[in-house]
């Protein structure tokens, strides 16, 4: 089922628009499935299940964390994600730099943009992304790439809501990329809004249940 559940995404999927496989929670086969499928950027919102994962499975993958990040845990991946989602704050940023610098890396990071109305949501003002951007903090760190923003949706069923806030986003993606050349991705949508994400301007989707099934989340 996976390989048929990827392969039908994949076909509907505009070229420009990158696949995120959210892989959280399931097991190194279904992973591995994906992978022969020709999958190879997974997302996943637990460090140490990561580290786990990128231990077992190819080399080529590219890691992507997904999920709210805490300082301390960086540096246990430090050497080998490819993109952080959800960076939110400066500290985070500087945290990020310092272990990087480390491993002799740049790290690719996504600023998250709170866009939500639910208060569960984490992520960044607008205004808050404008003043990262623009401070000579930011600019001092050498080891990180801001390339994009993330935003999450709330979730619900009314489109017109939906519409309006990945439209709010990608509007400050296109003002931002005018300043900033290095920024290149917007990631918004799931498995449940993804082809209106991509319809107000997302080029990377992040897909789990849509792909593997629902989760089974253990205590």
């Amino acid at each position: 089922m996976i390989k048929e559940n990827l392969k039908s995404i994949q076909n509907k999927l505009p070229e420009h628009v990158t696949l995120v496989a959210v892989s959280k929670t399931k097991p190194i086969a279904d992973l591995q499935e994906a992978y022969d499928a020709g999958q190879r950027v997974f997302g996943e919102n637990k460090i140490q299940e990561m580290v786990t994962k990128y231990d077992e499975l190819p080399k080529d993958i590219k890691w992507h964390m997904i999920g709210h990040l805490q300082r301390n845990k960086v540096k246990y991946m430090a050497h080998f994600v490819d993109l952080i989602h959800g960076v939110d704050s400066l500290r985070t940023l500087q945290e990020i730099n310092k272990q990087a610098k480390k491993h002799n890396r740049i790290i690719n990071c996504l600023l998250q943009a709170r866009i939500a109305e639910e208060e569960t949501k984490f992520g960044l003002s607008f205004e808050e992304i404008r003043n990262i951007l623009n401070s000579e903090d930011y600019k001092a760190l050498e080891n990180i790439n801001i390339v994009g923003l993330m935003g999450m949706a709330t979730f619900i069923d009314n489109e017109e809501q939906l519409t309006s806030e990945f439209s709010s986003l990608h509007l400050l993606f296109n003002e931002l990329k005018e300043q900033n050349t290095d920024l290149t991705t917007l990631s918004m949508g799931m498995s449940g809004d993804y082809n209106l994400a991509i319809k107000c301007g997302s080029n990377m989707v992040r897909i789990g249940s849509s792909i593997f099934g629902t989760r089974h989340y253990f205590k």
